[in-house]
């Protein structure tokens, strides 16, 4: 559209142009999701579009854009066309626009809130800057939030610094679009190139770069999917890296086209990527985690999981419902209320969303738990507690679970303690380890069924195949149940699987069912469970590197035969 068309209704509409990064969701801005936070309508680049949505307040209108290399474009403008509106969105009042900048002007239309997210950063796309232009024409207030451009970000995520203390020149080149004027000045320099191109094209680029006086024998580092838990790295040299990437089957391929950042110098330190390479070198970086438990318990352990450079899937494997008779749930609640216990002890976060959902049917808050003693399992559950306005007056010191809490708990003394009785709110299949240590110390015991806990509804049929096809690096097993409840929605899984569990009950349901375990937590905390993980990644890497073997994750190996049930 001609930047001086101003579409009809437009009205005080703001758009900011926004920086998504190279790819990881985690070098998005504070401003950047402060911005998505406020959007009434999300206009992304399909490759940006996860990492964004995820911050933009629910209800907001997304609407895609795609600016790769096969999108339709403007005839005679090479600008990027709308290639899907997403309609599970709220699109009401958006017309199908195909030009890129009409599209940013009419999202804006009526005063509403636009963001228009690009990767990396807004100075440095191809479109962004004529969108800018269109909305100053138009009288549209516009903002930039600057976002971490993939030749600075990429090659930081590789282990490639791009100066030396020697301050080396830095130059940047877009093969895509570079004329031969601009290779010959990076050729003619002695500094550090970046080079932003494509898979197919590396060897291309690294002959023009002799072709304009570069050392065939130069140094040179090729990363795709930077910054993501897909990221590769290839050091060569400009004379070799088309047979590197050959040598190591990445070319030809399908996916030749997709981008990549190549850093080009002799003061690259493209020789030191051993020693600087921080991301590709965690422990589970790449590993693909199964989590089998609910959403909303598996949040804390994913995030942990990624934190080693792990991507985690959650599978839920149980499903937790109310129990079939409340009464025995009401009659306690109103205990509760009327001065009946001394104690109420909290075994799960299942527990504390039961008895807060009950709070909340009575009209009741966390001032109900005034005069009464509170107990917590573990440091999620003490957490879910502290969320309702609760902070428990007894954790375990110790071991988190049952008998680290019997472990704490004190005596029944009839001098300091006036009520003899505590509220335990469980599952319906909890074990009777905490009951019977409570009587043992001299305490009445109401064990009331909160929450029961089934099975739950086998994931996607692609979920079960990589189950069972090897499709997973590492399962984490966190109870018996869910060995038992995962085997039975989605089959066992297969044998170069990592098996991972929580404790030696956990262990022996897994072996019962034929897995080896590889990995068991020290102490039955599903944290100390992802650390064990992360320790054995380690050792496992380092195995690798002293025996000069290439790193691949556990999934990547097929052995013909299945892996045996260990017997020791």
């Amino acid at each position: 559209m001609s930047p001086t068309t101003l579409p009809a209704g437009l009205e005080h509409g703001h758009v900011t142009f926004l920086g998504a990064g190279p790819g990881d969701p985690g070098l998005l801005t504070l401003r950047a999701v402060e911005a998505l936070a406020n959007a009434d309508v999300l206009v992304a680049e399909h490759e940006v579009l996860d990492v964004v949505r995820q911050h933009a307040r629910r209800g907001v209108a997304e609407v895609h854009t795609d600016t790769g290399p096969d999108a339709d474009t403007v005839p005679g403008t090479g600008t990027p066309q709308l290639a899907v509106v997403d309609g599970a969105s709220t699109t009401a009042g958006l017309p199908v626009v195909r030009d890129a900048a009409h599209l940013v002007m009419e999202a804006a239309r009526g005063g509403r809130r636009v963001v228009r997210a690009v990767s990396g950063d807004p100075g440095l796309d191809t479109y962004a800057a004529e969108e800018m232009l269109a909305c100053a024409a138009a009288g549209v207030p516009f903002e930039v939030v600057p976002g971490v451009a993939a030749a600075v970000g990429v090659p930081a995520y590789a282990g490639v610094p791009l100066r030396d203390a020697q301050g080396a020149d830095v130059r940047f080149v877009d093969a895509r679009t570079a004329s031969d004027r601009c290779w010959t000045e990076v050729g003619a320099s002695d500094g550090t190139v970046v080079v932003s191109t494509t898979l197919d094209s590396v060897g291309a680029a690294a002959g023009e770069l002799v072709s304009a006086g570069r050392k065939p024998d130069t140094p040179m580092t090729v990363t795709v999917a930077g910054t993501t838990t897909r990221q590769r790295t290839w050091t060569a040299t400009l004379g070799t890296i088309a047979q590197t990437l050959k040598q190591a089957k990445v070319l030809p391929s399908p996916e030749g086209g997709r981008p990549v950042i190549a850093v080009v110098g002799e003061r690259s330190a493209a020789a030191q990527r051993d020693q600087l390479s921080w991301f590709e070198s965690k422990p589970l970086f790449g590993w693909r985690v199964l989590v089998p438990r609910t959403k909303e318990q598996a949040a804390s352990l994913s995030d942990q999981l990624r934190s080693y450079g792990a991507v985690p899937h959650e599978v839920p494997t149980i499903a937790v419902e109310p129990p079939r008779t409340p009464q025995q749930m009401e009659r306690a609640v109103k205990g509760l209320v009327t001065g009946r216990y001394e104690w109420i002890a909290f075994t799960s976060v299942n527990a504390v969303k039961a008895v807060r959902e009950k709070f909340e049917e009575y009209g009741l808050d966390a001032r109900a738990f005034a005069g009464i003693k509170v107990a917590a399992v573990g440091e999620q559950t003490a957490k879910a507690l502290v969320a309702f306005g609760v902070k428990p007056d007894l954790v375990p010191s110790g071991e988190q679970s049952a008998a680290g809490l019997l472990e704490d708990w004190p005596p029944y003394d009839p001098v300091f303690d006036p009520i003899d009785r505590v509220f335990l709110p469980r599952a319906d299949i909890a074990t009777e380890t905490l009951v019977a240590g409570l009587i043992e110390l001299g305490w009445e015991v109401d064990d009331v069924t909160a929450y029961r806990t089934v099975r739950a509804s086998p994931p996607p049929a692609e979920t079960r195949e990589a189950i069972k096809g090897g499709g997973f690096d590492a399962v984490l097993f966190t109870s018996s149940s869910t060995v038992r409840n995962l085997v039975g929605i989605a089959g066992k899984p297969h044998n170069v699987t990592v098996i991972a569990c929580i404790g030696p009950a956990t262990a022996k349901t897994a072996e019962e069912h034929g897995l080896r375990v590889d990995v068991m937590a020290p102490e039955p905390s599903v944290h100390k469970l992802a650390e064990a993980l992360a320790d054995f990644g380690l050792r496992r890497r380092a195995a690798a590197l002293e025996a000069g073997d290439p790193v691949t994750r556990p999934s990547e190996r097929r052995p013909g035969a299945r892996r045996r049930r260990s017997t020791t």
